[in-house]
């Protein structure tokens, strides 16, 4: 398999973007443009690719900040969920709440993506969106069945979950979204989250305190 995965911490929130290559068709896609939208496409240029894709888990500020500006220097589209889409509209005033400055604006979506599964293709690399709500709205999971691989955004982290105590946030929807899309993936499938290390289904099963708690109230 061609495919190559390069990971950049960005931001104030040390959030990570994911830019996965065809090495083969020299063509990439990025996962959340977190911030510093000249570093990500270096990066890129650097391995040769060229970025013609970008997709987004959600739309708090720490995944999209780089968003406009990458799309600008790209041409590349940028995709969300529908029902993420108008927070995007919200990003220099989530600028104001967290640093008393506004962020500039993030880039208008070029497609929206639904609650039902689909399959984003480039080159050699397959996504299948899969629908995990409850962190935030219209949260979106990437699943990479090639390399048994999620990128996981900020619904299930390695040892803990995505925080509910902000807006449109939902405790009991998050878990669900844990429970019914993510685990079922199976547990060598490798986890690359938004934040922290990348873990496995396998090992946040068997040890996330969160998921285990939740399986006790069930039972």
């Amino acid at each position: 398999m061609s495919i190559e995965i390069k990971r950049l911490t960005l931001g104030i929130a040390s959030t990570h973007c994911y830019i996965v290559g065809d090495t083969a068709a020299k063509e990439a896609l990025v996962i959340d443009p977190v911030d510093r939208a000249s570093l990500i496409l270096q990066t890129a240029q650097e391995a040769g690719w060229t970025i013609k894709l970008i997709l987004a888990t959600h739309a708090h500020f720490d995944h999209v900040l780089a968003s406009r500006e990458l799309k600008e220097q790209t041409g590349a589209p940028f995709l969300i969920h529908a029902e993420a889409a108008p927070m995007l509209e919200t990003l220099p005033q989530q600028g104001m709440l967290f640093t008393g400055r506004p962020f500039p604006e993030a880039a208008k979506p070029d497609r929206l993506l639904t609650t039902a599964p689909e399959t984003i293709t480039l080159g050699e690399i397959t996504l299948e969106t899969l629908f995990t709500p409850g962190h935030a709205p219209g949260h979106i999971s990437f699943y990479m069945p090639e390399g048994r691989l999620v990128f996981s955004g900020d619904c299930l982290f390695a040892g803990s979950i995505g925080r509910t105590d902000l807006p449109g946030a939902d405790y009991n929807l998050l878990m669900k979204s844990i429970f019914e899309k993510l685990l079922p993936l199976g547990d060598n499938v490798r986890v690359l989250p938004g934040h922290m290390e990348t873990t496995t289904i396998g090992k946040e099963r068997a040890t996330n305190p969160f998921l285990l708690d939740y399986a006790n109230e069930r039972s």
